[in-house]
Order: C-alpha cells, then sequence, then structure tokens
C-alpha cells in the first residue's frame, strides 16, 4: 500500500513539474508585445489543475475500493460509546446540528454526522431528540433521521418528533433546550454545528445535567468554551472531516485527500523558498507565485 501510495504521489510531483517547467519557458519566451498567457494568473491556473487533478485522483482510487487512510478522530469514535453508556442508563440521546439555517456548511457537517448517530441510536434502539432553530433544518433533519432508520430495518420505531423545532430567537432556543436537559438529564449530549453565544451556556448546563459532551465547530472563538465543557471536541476542519471519516462516500473522501496533498505541496513550496530566500537566488521563484 506504502509503495503503492509513493508511486502515485512521484507521478502528481512528477506531473506538477513539467507544467510548471512549461510555464516558466513560456513566461521567458513570450514578449511584451506578443503575450501568449496572462503571466499574472499562471500560478492560480497551476494551483487549480494541481487541486483539480488530485481531488479526482484520490475519488477515482476511492470508488475501485483502494483504502485511503483518515486519521482518526476520537471525538467520532466516542459517539459509539456515548450512545451505548445513554442505552444501559436508559435516557436519551441530544443532538444539536448548530443554531444557523441550512444554507450553513457547518449546518450541513452537522446533518451528516446526525445521520451517523441517528443509525447508532436506532440500532441500540435509544431516544434521540434534535432540537432546531430553523424549519429548513427541521424539514433536513427530519429526512436524514428517518433514512438512518431506514438503513437499519428500524423504521417501525422512528417518531417523526424526534427532530422538532423549538424557537426561532437564539437565547429562547438555548433556554428551551437548557431546561429540556435539566428535566430529561440526558446521558450524552452531541454538538456539531455552528454555535455562537449560547455555546458556554449549552455545554455547561450539559456538564451540570452529568452527560457525556462531544462537540464539534469551526467558530474558533467558540472552541474554548466546548474545549473547557465538553469530553471530545472537534476543532476546525475536523468538523468537516467527520462526514468523510464517518461514511467513506467516495466524493468525500476524494476531497479531503486532495486538499490534505496540496496542503503538503503548499508546505513544501513554502520551505524550496525559504532554502532559495536565504541563499539570495529565489527571484525566479517568487516570480512564479507572484498575482499582481
Amino acid at each position: 500500500m506504502k509503495k503503492i501510495l509513493r508511486s502515485d504521489i512521484i507521478r502528481i510531483v512528477t506531473l506538477t513539474l513539467f507544467i510548471t517547467g512549461f510555464f516558466a519557458i513560456s513566461i521567458s519566451a513570450q514578449t511584451a508585445e506578443d503575450p501568449i498567457f496572462r503571466t499574472d494568473r499562471i500560478a492560480i491556473f497551476i494551483f487549480l489543475l494541481i487541486f483539480s487533478s488530485a481531488v479526482l485522483l484520490y475519488t477515482n482510487w476511492a470508488k475501485k475500493g483502494k483504502e485511503l487512510f483518515v486519521r482518526k478522530i476520537p471525538g467520532i469514535a466516542a459517539v459509539e460509546e456515548a450512545v451505548g453508556r445513554a442505552t444501559e442508563m436508559g435516557k436519551p440521546v441530544l443532538f444539536i446540528p448548530g443554531i444557523a439555517d441550512v444554507e450553513d456548511i457547518e449546518t450541513i457537517a452537522g446533518l451528516s454526522i446526525l445521520g451517523r448517530v441517528a443509525k447508532i441510536v436506532a440500532a441500540y434502539g435509544t431516544p434521540l431528540s434534535v432540537p432546531v432553530r430553523y424549519p429548513m433544518v427541521l424539514a433536513a433533519g427530519q429526512e436524514v433521521v428517518e433514512q438512518a432508520y431506514l438503513e437499519v430495518n428500524h423504521h417501525d420505531a422512528y417518531d417523526p418528533d424526534t427532530v422538532r423545532y423549538v424557537a426561532g430567537e437564539q437565547f429562547a432556543y438555548t433556554a428551551t433546550v437548557n431546561g429540556w436537559m435539566m428535566r430529561e438529564k440526558p446521558a450524552a449530549n452531541i454538538y456539531m454545528g455552528a454555535f455562537f453565544a449560547e455555546s458556554l451556556l449549552l455545554a455547561e448546563t450539559g456538564n451540570a445535567a452529568g452527560a457525556i459532551q462531544i462537540a464539534g465547530t469551526a467558530r474558533p472563538e467558540q472552541l474554548p468554551f466546548f474545549i473547557a465543557a465538553c469530553d471530545y471536541t472537534l476543532m476546525g476542519e475536523e468538523l468537516y472531516a467527520a462526514s468523510s471519516y464517518l461514511s467513506r462516500e467516495p466524493l468525500l473522501l476524494g476531497g479531503l485527500k486532495g486538499q490534505d496533498f496540496v496542503k503538503l505541496l503548499i508546505i513544501i513550496a513554502i520551505l524550496i523558498g525559504i532554502i532559495l530566500a536565504l541563499f539570495n537566488v529565489g527571484g525566479w521563484y517568487n516570480d512564479i507565485f507572484n498575482v499582481s
């Protein structure tokens, strides 16, 4: 596996070097009176070409069944443990897919994770509660949960009120959910999506109720509150990677691995630039990445 991956990486790097060399020759050969390319946009073109190639390549590998390594995310791995704890205690699981509307990418990531949680809950026969703030999230959440129950052949146990509309105002929603937590004492609270000022209120209330808590958000200003009050926290891009980690969907895996590969190339490019700058021979290299 490592040998195959190494050869594929060498192939991509070779293609990248060839393209870079081709455009470098084109730049040196053209004149101001007779331009062949928009030289101030070549770096962007190369970046898009490399990124697209990497995503397509990894997606193709995933579709062919090649095992792609994705780093284990402890918070996601703990979801089944949390649901198992709730089952043993005979208490419900609370899932909050953020408080943003459905067009927010964090809400979409949260709904994707909700699908996986709903499957585990359906298999264990554990009560699930999903309070939402927007009608569109309500419709999407109901569809996701019902589909999860169908996939594990427990559709007869599906309750349409599992996903319910609570309130459209931020702190009215928070107060309602906090009151429910203190009354029902859920064994597991899962927060996945976009959160704002209510994050600490929710997390502290859940902590006081004695629940195991797993949180994930891409909002850096809310992460300290979740880290302080929750048992596991997905930080930044881990929230988006979690959907790929859980579903193993080729398109999602291809995008995730393609991004990781491009990040690696960017790091290498930065290191090469630093080394060339130290020896004061990096003028031509800087020109390649200069976008005017």
